[in-house]
């Protein structure tokens, strides 16, 4: 069987060079802007803590941001096979990214709290079912060396 191959492409441009470049830690903002063909900019920086801009999506909020959508499309994707009808859904996800000794530093893990509105009572148990699924079916979850929790919440 051939499996199929998908390619991503992004343009990464670093405009924080406030005159001297690189010369020292503290000479250059940590602003980019992440963009790709007939797409709108995504502005970057680094988190606050690392001398980032508060205003701009850091890398770490992306791979979290990353994470919740595609559960959400894995999930929105099982339910309409499954007959479960969603009329609405929400997350606030949160992930916990620790530094090490040496400065760098790993996520410890990503919690998903997706809030779900589906249209009859008799779905519930099943729209909660299918969380678990979505995780095992997500791309970006599956290729992650830290563990992804769900704590759904359903309602009608």
């Amino acid at each position: 069987m051939m499996r199929k191959e998908h390619f991503y492409n992004v343009e990464m441009n670093w405009i924080g060079n406030i005159g001297t470049g690189t010369s020292s830690y503290s000479a250059y903002k940590r602003d980019f802007d992440i963009s790709g063909t007939d797409k709108p900019t995504i502005p970057g920086s680094s988190d606050p803590a690392f001398r980032g801009d508060k205003r701009r999506y850091n890398p770490e909020e992306l791979l979290v941001a990353s994470l919740s959508a595609c559960h959400m499309l894995w999930y929105l994707h099982l339910c309409a096979e499954a007959g479960v009808v969603v009329l609405k859904y929400e997350e606030n996800a949160s992930g916990v990214m620790q530094e090490t000794e040496d400065g760098s530093g790993f996520f410890r893990d990503v919690t998903l709290n997706p809030v779900v509105t589906v249209s009859e009572t008799s779905m519930i148990e099943t729209a909660i079912d299918l969380h678990k699924k979505a995780n095992e079916m997500c791309y970006i979850a599956k290729s992650c060396n830290f563990p992804v929790h769900h704590k759904p919440t359903i309602g009608i």
